[in-house]
C-alpha cells in the first residue's frame, strides 16, 4: 500500500469516528481493569498486561484465549467498533511474563556480550514466542544509557556508552518488527542521566550532553522505522518528559519526522499535576498520542472529553494522534489479520524450544566477564572436587532479576523453568557438591580443592532497585522538578554490597581462610562496590542476570568456552559511592575483560566500539 492510499484510508477512518471513539483509540488499558465488553463500548485502541499480569494459569492457551476475547470485541461483531486491538507486554528479556517461556539475560549482559547479531537473535527467539500467545506490541528495547549504577533499572541498559546502547538497540529493532512484532524503544529520554541514579527523577544537562549521550542512541532505531516510542518518567531540567512539548513534538515528531506512536508509561501522565484534567491537557498537548492507564481509564476518558468540549484541546491534535495509531495498525497489517488463534505461529513448537535454551545458554556464556584471575583460579578442571556456596548458587528467581514472571522478579526455583549455576557445574563436574546451608560453612580443604561461590542482589525493578541513603534524597529531587514523584522504597542505601549483603562477603572469606581458592561470581543488575570480595577472591565474575541458563555460566567457568565478556560500564570503587560511573579511576575501565587461558586483556571480536558519539549534524543547532 502507497502511503498516499494509506494516508487517504486514515482520513476516511477520522470523518466517521465520534469523539470518544478517538479518545477510546488513545486509552492503553490494563488487563486488570477491563473486560472484552469494555473494549466494544469505549472503541479501546490497546491493552498492556503490566509486570506479573497474566491471565488464568499463565500458560499459552490462555493468553491466546485472552488476545481472542479482546480482538473479538474490538472487530467481530456487526456492533463492534471495528478497528482491531493491540495488546503490549513488556518482554525486556524475553517473554518474561509468561511462565515457562525462554529467560535471557537481561540487557546489561547483552551490553556485556556486545554482539549486534546475538542481540538480534535473542530479538528474534523472543518475537517467535510472544506471538506464540497471540501478543503483537513488545515494549522493549530500552535505550537508556545508565550513568549512576544507584539506579534501579541499570540492568535494563546495554551500558553506559551511547553509541554501544545505538548499535545494539538497533539490532533488537530491525530483528523484533522483521520477525513481525512491533517494537517500542523507551524511555524518551534521558532516564538513565538522573540525579543521584534515582528513577523518576531529574537529568540536569545542557542540550549538547542530553543530546550526544541520551537522544543519539536513538537514531538507528529511529531510521529502522521503530513503530513506537515510549516517554519516559523522568524530567529535564526542571521539566516533566510526558508533558515536554519539545521533545516530544518539536524534536521528535517534526525534526526527526518520527510518525508512529508516541505513547506514556504506567500512569505517567498523572505526575503531571495533582489535577487530573490538568495532567490529561498538559500531555496531549505536549504531544502524547496514547496513554497507558492502570485503573483510572474510565476516569480519563470522560475527563479527556471535558477537556475537548471546554476548548482545552483542539480536534486537530486528537486527529493526529488518532492518525498515528490507525496508521501503525495498518502499516503493522492488524487490519488484515485473523483473530490471534488462527495467525501463524500461534501455539508453535517453537515456544520455549531446546534452540532458544540453548540461544539463551549461549548468551549466558557470552556475557560473563572475568574481572580477575590469580593462583591459575580458571578455568576450573572437571576431576577437581568443587564447592559450590553462596546464596545465589542454586535460585534461579535471583538468576534471572525483575521482570521475570512477576514486576519485582522471583526468589527460588519453583515459578522458572530453567537451570541454576550450581546445576550447571553440578553437569559438567561430577565431583562438584552444594554447601549446606549455602553459607560455605562445610568448606573442607581434605574434600575442596576450590570453591565457586555466587553472591549478588536479589530480584528487584524500577524504583525498588534505587539506591538511597535516605528519604532527604528524594525530597531533594522532588523539589528540584516541575510536578510529582512516586516514592518506593529503596533496595539499599549503599552501593558497597558488603554493607547491603555482608553474609556474602563472611561466605567467601570463611572458606578463603581455610586456603581454599574461591572463585567468586557477582550475580547483579549493575557493578557494585565489591573492593573486599575482590580481594578476597582468587578469582571474580561479573556474571549481570544471566537469565535461566546457568549452564551457560558453568560452561564458561569450566573453560569450555573462553571468557569474551567486556565490561559495558566502568566498575567503581570504594572511592565511587556516589554512583556516578568514573570516566578515570575506576577499578576497572569500560571495556575491560580478562581471559582465562590467554592475555590478561582482550576484546570481543564481535564486540561494539566504545566511544562516545558526536551529535548528529542536523540536530545540533537545537
Amino acid at each position: 500500500m502507497s502511503d498516499m492510499d494509506r494516508e487517504g484510508i486514515l482520513s476516511a477512518w477520522l470523518e466517521r469516528m465520534t469523539l470518544r471513539q478517538k479518545i477510546g483509540q488513545m486509552t492503553m488499558a490494563e488487563r486488570l481493569s477491563i473486560t472484552p465488553e469494555d473494549v466494544k463500548s469505549h472503541a479501546l485502541g490497546a491493552i498492556l498486561c503490566g509486570g506479573g499480569s497474566h491471565p488464568g494459569d499463565n500458560n499459552v492457551e490462555d493468553w491466546i484465549a485472552m488476545n481472542d476475547a479482546y480482538w473479538q470485541a474490538a472487530v467481530g461483531d456487526e456492533d463492534s467498533p471495528g478497528i482491531p486491538i493491540l495488546v503490549g507486554v513488556d518482554a525486556v528479556h524475553g517473554h518474561g511474563n509468561l511462565k515457562g517461556a525462554t529467560v535471557f539475560p537481561h540487557n546489561i549482559g547483552l551490553g556485556a556480550a556486545g554482539d549486534p547479531e546475538l542481540v538480534a537473535e535473542v530479538a528474534r527467539a523472543t518475537a517467535r514466542e510472544f506471538l506464540a500467545s497471540g501478543l503483537e506490541w513488545n515494549f522493549a528495547p530500552a535505550l537508556s544509557v545508565v550513568q549512576n549504577c544507584k539506579w534501579g533499572r541499570s540492568y535494563e541498559s546495554f551500558g553506559s556508552d551511547p553509541e554501544l546502547v545505538a548499535t545494539l538497540g538497533a539490532s533488537y529493532v530491525e530483528a523484533l518488527q522483521a520477525e513481525g512484532v512491533i517494537g517500542c524503544v523507551k524511555h524518551w529520554v534521558g532516564d538513565g542521566g538522573t540525579w543521584q541514579g534515582m528513577d523518576q527523577g531529574e537529568t540536569t544537562l545542557p542540550w549538547e550532553d542530553l543530546e550526544a549521550t541520551h537522544i543519539a542512541p536513538y537514531y538507528p532505531s529511529l531510521e529502522q522505522g521503530v513503530m513506537s516510542v515510549m516517554v519516559s518518567f523522568n524530567s529535564w531540567n526542571g521539566d516533566k518528559c510526558h508533558g515536554h512539548r519539545f521533545l516530544i513534538t518539536e524534536l521528535l515528531k517534526e525534526k526527526l519526522g518520527f510518525d508512529g506512536i508516541v505513547l506514556s508509561d504506567w500512569d505517567g501522565i498523572d505526575y503531571l499535576d495533582e489535577d487530573y484534567g490538568a495532567a490529561i491537557r498538559k500531555s496531549v498537548n505536549a504531544g502524547l498520542d496514547m496513554f497507558m492507564i492502570s485503573e483510572r481509564w474510565k476516569e480519563f476518558i470522560d475527563t479527556f472529553e471535558r477537556q475537548v468540549l471546554e476548548g482545552h484541546v483542539d480536534i486537530a491534535r486528537i486527529d493526529d494522534a488518532v492518525r498515528r495509531i490507525l496508521r501503525t495498525k495498518l502499516r503493522y497489517g492488524l487490519f488484515d489479520m485473523p483473530r490471534p488463534a488462527n495467525r501463524p505461529g500461534i501455539g508453535n513448537a517453537d515456544f520455549a524450544c531446546a534452540a532458544h535454551r540453548e540461544l539463551a545458554r549461549r548468551a549466558a556464556r557470552q556475557s560473563q566477564v572475568l574481572l580477575k584471575n590469580e593462583r591459575e583460579a580458571l578455568p576450573l578442571k572437571r576431576g577437581q572436587r568443587i564447592l559450590v556456596a553462596g546464596k545465589n548458587a542454586h535460585n534461579l528467581g535471583h538468576q534471572c532479576g525483575g521482570w521475570t514472571v512477576s514486576w519485582q522478579g522471583e526468589t527460588g526455583n519453583d515459578t522458572i523453568r530453567g537451570e541454576t549455576i550450581w546445576e550447571g557445574i553440578r553437569a559438567l563436574a561430577p565431583k562438584a557438591e552444594l554447601s549446606e546451608g549455602l553459607d560455605g560453612s562445610d568448606a573442607d580443604p581434605e574434600r575442596h580443592d576450590i570453591a565457586v561461590v555466587v553472591i549478588g542482589e536479589k530480584p528487584y525493578a524500577e524504583g525498588h532497585g534505587d539506591i538511597r541513603p535516605g528519604d532527604h534524597v528524594f525530597v531533594e529531587a522532588g523539589s528540584r522538578i516541575n510536578g510529582l514523584m512516586n516514592p518506593l522504597e529503596a533496595y539499599a542505601g549503599t552501593l558497597v554490597h558488603s554493607e547491603v549483603h555482608p553474609e556474602d562477603l563472611a561466605c567467601i572469606r570463611n572458606i578463603a581462610a581455610r586456603g581454599i581458592p574461591v572463585v567468586t561470581v557477582l550475580v547483579s543488575g549493575r557493578p557494585l562496590i565489591v573492593d573486599e570480595e575482590l580481594a578476597s577472591s582468587s578469582a571474580f565474575v561479573a556474571s549481570w542476570l544471566p537469565g535461566a541458563e546457568g549452564r551457560g555460566v558453568a560452561e564458561v567457568l569450566m573453560g569450555d568456552y573462553e571468557f569474551t565478556g567486556r565490561l559495558p560500564t566502568p566498575w567503581p570503587g570504594s572511592e565511587h559511592k556516589d554512583g556516578l560511573l568514573p570516566k578515570a579511576g575506576a577499578v576497572f575501565p569500560i571495556g575491560h575483560g580478562l581471559r582465562a587461558n590467554s592475555e590478561p586483556d582482550v576484546c570481543n571480536e564481535n564486540a561494539v566500539a566504545t566511544s562516545p558519539g558526536e551529535p548528529r549534524a542536523d540536530v545540533q543547532t537545537i
